[in-house]
């Protein structure tokens, strides 16, 4: 009998990362999805996306002990056998920019109809990034409806806020640098904070955990990605600083900002902007739920406006370098939003692409080491794929460096050189130096230019 059953709602990249890592510290764990090609590879030990380090845990977790780790179609059945469950399903982007609950009320409902048919107390953990007042106002009232149960007396009920990057979900589930529990009761925060020290063990030593009210839990994840985001946004608007003068290295200048104790150098690297499935829905969904209610953020708005413009400031410095682009082969090494993840969503890469595209830009190839089959999904044949990087800057007459890889931050002048028409390279993450590349290749970089 395992001391935890754990079902997780929603198997995206918090939900799977979370299953996985939990099944291999003994937790039985029942993952649920309604989309049954997605179970299948999960039973099979197969991760459904890339993601650093997973599919080497699934692997271990399948071949030692599957039965840690299973996934069902059936999210009642995965409430009903287990103790604690964990809602970690996508809250996206509206058109209007606010946030779609509609995954979040559907699964609370569920919840309601197993909870139904059980007597037992049961902990509801919402891990999903909602707007605050959700939990208490929708999902809680949502189980509570259909159930016909009591919040606090049959079902208890917390919000804990997650704090993984895409490229190290697992490094940061194994190894947070805190644990955040929104309580409905004193009860519900404690059963979950045993859980955590029974998951964590020595770890939270150094681990602080707060324990709060609901609605503070929710507003700490906006607040942490909306900082995050704001400082990224700061630095590219330095970066546009430091191209007004010779001799000013942005990379130099935040590295400098960055020692202030009360600061750090996290998030200060300017460069093409910030992507993924957190940052520009976060930002853009708490700017519209505070002015729903009368408040207009103009410092979000502004940090959204500047990460935006990247794109076109990128092919500004790729036309300034080797001139009209119009009939020429452009590259783009990087596709997926950040190194260690296959995710496109809201990369970077996408508003490149679209910005060369309406400069009448046609001829673009784009290579990723791991995102090429997610990238083909989400721009089709708005670009052409390269298999390798030798492929993808032969015959080109421009590069723009967009997500930085170890691969290709092996890559030197003579590279580029020996591979492309006319190498002319824009450097969109700060990953070469300098004073080699520009010496030898017409270059240019975010936050530099050519010192006199």
């Amino acid at each position: 009998m395992y001391k935890y059953r754990v079902s997780i709602l929603g198997t995206g990249f918090i939900g799977l990362c979370s299953a996985a890592c939990f099944a291999n510290k003994d937790i039985k764990v029942l993952a649920s999805t309604h989309n049954k090609k997605k179970a299948g590879m999960i039973n099979d030990g197969i991760a459904p996306f890339y993601e650093a380090g997973l599919q080497e845990m699934m692997t271990d977790i399948k071949k030692s002990n599957p039965e840690l780790l299973q996934c069902l179609t059936d999210p009642i059945r995965a409430v009903l056998e287990t103790d604690i469950s964990m809602i970690t399903q996508g809250t996206p982007m509206r058109e209007d920019k606010s946030i779609d609950l509609s995954f979040i009320e559907s699964t609370a409902k569920e919840i309601g109809e197993a909870l139904k048919k059980k007597d037992q107390y049961h902990l509801i953990v919402v891990r999903s990034t909602v707007v605050p007042g959700t939990t208490r106002n929708l999902i809680s009232k949502s189980i509570e409806e259909v159930s016909g149960k009591q919040p606090g007396r049959d079902y208890g009920l917390c919000m804990q806020p997650e704090f993984l990057a895409e490229g190290r979900s697992i490094e940061d589930t194994l190894h947070p640098d805190r644990i955040v529990i929104g309580e409905l009761d004193e009860r519900s925060g404690a059963l979950l904070q045993e859980f955590y020290e029974y998951f964590y063990g020595e770890h939270l030593k150094n681990c602080p955990l707060l324990r709060m009210n609901l609605e503070s839990a929710e507003l700490v994840k906006y607040g942490n990605n909306c900082l995050l985001s704001t400082k990224i946004s700061y630095a590219n608007e330095f970066a546009n600083f430091a191209e007004l003068v010779p001799n000013v290295d942005i990379v130099q200048v935040m590295k400098g900002v960055g020692l202030d104790y009360r600061l750090n150098h996290r998030f200060l690297g300017a460069g093409v902007g910030f992507g993924g499935s957190c940052f520009h829905k976060d930002v853009n969904a708490i700017k519209a739920w505070s002015k729903s209610r009368g408040y207009t953020s103009r410092l979000l708005e502004a940090v959204l406006d500047i990460n935006d413009d990247q794109a076109i400031h990128i092919v500004n410095l790729a036309e300034e370098l080797a001139g009209n682009l119009k009939n020429k082969r452009i590259t783009l090494l990087g596709l997926a939003f950040k190194p260690g993840t296959d995710d496109m969503r809201e990369a970077a890469s996408i508003r490149v692409v679209n910005e060369l595209r309406k400069r009448g830009i046609a001829d673009i190839i784009g290579y990723d080491p791991k995102a090429n089959e997610t990238a083909e999904m989400e721009l089709g044949d708005k670009i052409k794929y390269a298999d390798s990087i030798e492929e993808a800057l032969r015959n080109s007459e421009c590069v723009l460096l967009i997500t930085e890889w170890e691969d290709f931050k092996k890559l030197n002048p003579a590279d580029f050189k020996k591979y492309m028409k006319t190498p002319n390279l824009v450097d969109g993450r700060r990953i070469y130096d300098y004073e080699e590349f520009n010496k030898i290749l017409p270059f240019r970089a975010i936050g530099r230019i050519n010192v006199e």
